[in-house]
């Protein structure tokens, strides 16, 4: 039996090293011509054929990421095949194993999870680096599937009791418990021929999986053993009741009827939470979390115990203190127009706040929609800054005058010298990216 991965730019190598294990021959096609002379190297001297066409056999098995552009059956996607070579994995088989996937969200739910579940020290994999519970096993790691095969061999020998993967368009199967966060923009892949809902609706091969209660209605009820949650829909399994909004804390109580856990036991019932959640799309995530944690079979007690420790991620979405000024960031590789219309509304409940907004392209494989992202701000009162490459092209589509400050530190510097106490930034781009604190 043969073997040929396609799309090396999207964890590609990893699969193909680990595919020697399994089969006579393997093949690698480079299709975005984006590999390195050192992955090249190492490829080759692992006995793997680099190809520009799909090679002539019998016996060939195609294994393709989802949002590939290919005019061909794929007998095995990215998410398909890293559960193929981790299946035989003892130790994840005894693991419990949560997934992450959704639009926008993932990385925020993972590291609430990850403070839940801070007792089992997990196993780590977000947009972030991959982590034993506080220890950083390496920084610079993308979200593909086979990142997971990574992890795992960067764990090799170390003590976890639980494992949170958060995974880019879909999950693979491994999971005891997966997550869907949401489907706030479904936007086009395999070249414009497919959308992003139907690569997510791998999460659903997961045991149970929770999932936002609007995309479940909407893309998903086909699927089976499935938890929904929401802030507005009294009929999803949990949803808020008494939300009472704060910079530092926001208080509520969570209700949850009807929820399925692993274990086969069923919650009816309804407790407090408070933690950072400044938001309607913070509160959005924290119920992602918390129902994960259900159906994991965590008790409530330790739910909000580690809910209570969360403060957000440093140098994504948190809250920090400039003397007397309060800096709410949001600083993300995949912000989009609908992240910014739920900041926007976040901060009417602020008094007299400075928004600065801009970033990055070519973060991530989801751009802005400048359009309706100008749109959100004309009709927005707040006292806005535009900054970045982002902010400059924003700029240009708007019939009202915003200024515009070219570098992000500048703004913030305007920002700090004005008597506004509130500052939020919200800014498209990787934090490592951000080198002034």
């Amino acid at each position: 039996m043969k073997a040929l991965v396609v799309d090396l730019t999207h964890g590609g190598t990893t699969i193909a090293l680990a595919l020697k294990k399994h089969f006579k021959e393997v093949f690698a096609w480079d299709i975005y011509n984006t590999l390195n002379q050192k992955s090249k190297k190492i490829l080759i001297k692992n006995g793997i054929k680099l190809v520009n066409k799909i090679p002539k056999s019998d016996n060939l098995k195609i294994i393709a990421p989802i949002h590939c552009p290919l005019n061909l059956k794929v007998d095995y996607t990215h998410h398909e095949i890293v559960k193929f070579l981790l299946s035989n994995d003892e130790k994840l088989a005894r693991t419990p194993i949560i997934e992450v996937t959704g639009v926008k969200g993932k990385t925020s739910v993972v590291w609430m999870l990850k403070e839940i579940l801070r007792e089992k020290n997990p196993l780590i994999l977000s947009s972030i680096g991959a982590f034993l519970s506080e220890k950083k096993l390496k920084e610079n790691i993308s979200i593909t599937p086979a990142s997971i095969i990574e992890t795992v061999e960067l764990a090799k020998g170390l003590d976890y009791q639980a494992c949170i993967f958060e995974s880019s368009l879909g999950g693979t199967g491994l999971a005891d418990v997966g997550i869907l966060t949401n489907i706030v923009e479904d936007y086009p892949i395999q070249g414009g021929k497919e959308k992003a809902s139907k690569a997510k609706a791998q999460i659903f091969k997961s045991k149970i999986t929770c999932c936002e209660h609007t995309a479940y209605k909407k893309y998903y009820n086909q699927f089976k053993n499935v938890n929904t949650f929401s802030i507005t829909e009294n009929d999803a399994n949990i949803y808020p009741k008494n939300i009472n909004y704060g910079l530092e804390k926001t208080r509520l109580e969570v209700h949850v009827k009807g929820l399925k856990t692993i274990t086969g036991k069923e919650h009816n019932t309804r407790f407090p939470i408070e933690t950072f959640a400044p938001g309607p799309h913070y509160l959005l995530n924290l119920l992602a979390a918390v129902s994960g944690a259900l159906t994991l079979d965590i008790s409530i007690k330790q739910i909000q115990k580690g809910l209570r420790k969360f403060k957000g991620i440093k140098g994504r979405s948190s809250r920090r203190r400039f003397g007397e000024k309060i800096i709410i960031e949001e600083i993300n590789p995949g912000i989009n127009s609908e992240a910014i219309k739920y900041t926007l509304k976040m901060a009417q409940n602020l008094k007299a706040p400075i928004i600065i907004l801009g970033g990055d392209y070519g973060i991530t494989c989801e751009e802005i929609d400048e359009d309706k992202t100008a749109n959100i701000i004309e009709d927005s009162t707040e006292k806005i800054i535009l900054t970045g490459e982002m902010g400059k092209n924003i700029q240009k589509k708007l019939h009202r005058k915003i200024p515009y400050i070219e570098k992000r530190e500048n703004a913030l510097k305007y920002a700090l010298s004005t008597t506004n106490k509130h500052i939020i930034l919200i800014y498209r781009s990787e934090y490592s990216k951000l080198q002034e604190r």
